[in-house]
């Protein structure tokens, strides 16, 4: 290269090459290195001429780095697929590097060609996280569809109770000695109720009619009465003022908040400090830890941290699964989190969780913020306002088709029953003049509701439908809606709730008809 225009191109190629390329003798004492090595190895040039290649890797790094030149001596060209690199300021990248001996002034030299790895690691990193994170929804997602059969088959069983419940407490005058023992029995099943909600939960999407509420309040209150019950851990809070609200079941999101407390109780078992924030945030496609299936928009976020053991990666990775154990202390964490894995999924939340260990953990919980302008009126009604309709109800469940019935019956109303889709339809052509209202089943076999409601729709665009399940407003129930649904009632209902909710869908199908 004695060439005056080879060397300058050699050295302006050197120079501008964004591969780390660093010259070093037989001995391994650096001769040169161009500027995108310098960066690398975090010095300058001068500083770095005269170093040994051994001064630039920790200790653990360097019986490769020797293996290298070893390999070199004995005429191959060697690499290494990723070793550390350690610069002066303590911080370490992880690098190729790819060796080949030649000449420099009739002496052997070593080139040294260095990429850093740092950008690909990062992306591998990231992939292997969303993998993680779709693995683990798959599994959500069928352990919801199980859960949603069951919780379905569930609140028929309790709609065929609680209507026989509702009939007999219309008989009752308040002071009846067996008032107290049917308000009990009411009670259950307005408990199991709730249980089936937490279970629907794992469906992904399920959601209810619930008000917006004040997370603030909600966490003060739960906060103050789990703190007076356990002193050895302090409650730090900071709480963003004017928090969105949100629509979500303050029975649920209660549980949500104290299975959080109480895995942060057990990560402390010696005490600590449990620090409580919420916050207003924009959730966008590049939100750390947004699934890919959680719609970006307003959220509300809160983070529950502990000062606790701390939570290793693989147990991070099935931390919200129902069946999982701790390795060392045989407990269930599982049991409660994925609970509150499946109640923030039915809000159309997501979850995330941070923790290294000995370091504490951090949880996560973003919920969608109710529209600005939503508000939702609650209004007291007695049944029977509404009397004097005829209603045609279809429902495949005889015990839930014989009691709504009977209660439509005690309500006033005059009743068709049909008891699937074709029947449905064949009444309906038959008596469509005198049919005010259709309440449909969206679960059945053969026609299904979502079928039956658009032959109905086929029949009378204008046909009335107030949508009945034991599955609560999403996916399928959720589109029929949108299709021209007049409104959706969940089972179990009571005979005053079903009674506000027909009048709630006649009234606004008048004031639909006023304004048309």
């Amino acid at each position: 290269m004695d060439n005056p225009h080879s060397q300058n191109r050699f050295r302006t190629v050197f120079d501008i090459a964004p591969l780390g390329i660093a010259i070093a003798d037989h001995e391994g004492r650096f001769l040169e290195a161009n500027p995108a090595a310098c960066r690398m190895f975090g010095t300058s040039r001068e500083e770095l001429i005269g170093l040994s290649v051994d001064d630039r890797h920790p200790d653990e790094s360097i019986p490769a780095i020797r293996q290298l030149f070893q390999a070199m001596a004995r005429g191959e060209q060697p690499s290494v697929e990723r070793i550390p690199l350690t610069r002066p300021d303590g911080t370490t990248i992880d690098c190729r590097i790819t060796a080949t001996v030649t000449e420099i002034d009739g002496r052997p030299a070593v080139v040294v060609f260095v990429a850093d790895l740092t950008d690909q690691l990062l992306s591998e990193k990231e992939l292997e996280r969303r993998a993680v994170q779709a693995q683990q929804a798959q599994k959500m997602e069928a352990i919801g569809t199980l859960a949603g059969g069951v919780a379905h088959d569930f609140n028929n069983l309790l709609m065929g109770i609680q209507g026989n419940v509702s009939l007999m407490l219309l008989n009752k005058a308040p002071d009846h000695g067996d008032m107290a023992y049917l308000k009990n029995i009411e009670k259950g099943i307005m408990h199991g109720a709730e249980l089936t909600r937490q279970v629907l939960g794992f469906a992904r999407g399920g959601k209810y009619e619930v008000p917006a509420t004040d997370l603030n309040h909600l966490i003060d209150r739960v906060a103050s009465m789990f703190g007076r019950s356990r002193k050895e851990i302090s409650v730090r809070k900071t709480l963003q003022e004017s928090l969105w609200a949100v629509e979500v079941g303050q029975g649920p999101m209660e549980q949500v908040l104290l299975c959080l407390f109480v895995n942060a109780l057990e990560a402390m078992p010696g005490g600590g400090e449990l620090i409580l924030e919420t916050a207003n945030v924009s959730v966008d496609e590049g939100t750390s830890g947004r699934p890919p299936d959680a719609a970006p928009g307003r959220y509300v976020c809160i983070t529950v941290t502990d000062t606790g053991i701390g939570m290793d990666a693989q147990t991070q990775s099935r931390i919200f699964e129902s069946s999982f154990t701790t390795p060392k202390t045989g407990s269930s964490p599982g049991a409660g989190l994925s609970s509150v894995y499946g109640i923030v999924q039915s809000h159309h939340g997501f979850i995330t969780v941070r923790s290294r260990k000995g370091r504490g953990s951090t949880f996560r919980v973003f919920l969608p913020a109710a529209a600005p302008a939503a508000t939702h009126a609650s209004q007291a009604t007695l049944p029977g306002r509404e009397a004097g309709k005829t209603l045609m109800l279809v429902e495949d469940e005889e015990m839930v088709a014989l009691i709504s019935d009977q209660m439509l019956t005690r309500l006033g109303h005059k009743v068709f029953v049909a008891r699937s889709g074709p029947d449905a339809l064949s009444i309906f052509q038959e008596h469509r003049e005198k049919i005010d209202l259709v309440i449909l089943d969206m679960i059945m076999p053969g026609m299904s509701g979502a079928e039956t409601f658009e032959r109905l729709k086929a029949i009378d665009p204008e046909v009335n439908v107030l949508l009945s399940s034991g599955y609560p407003l999403n996916g399928p129930a959720e589109d029929i809606v949108r299709r021209g649904c007049r409104g959706f009632i969940q089972k179990p209902f009571t005979i005053e709730q079903l009674s506000q909710k027909i009048r709630e869908v006649l009234s606004s199908m008048t004031v639909s008809k006023k304004f048309n």
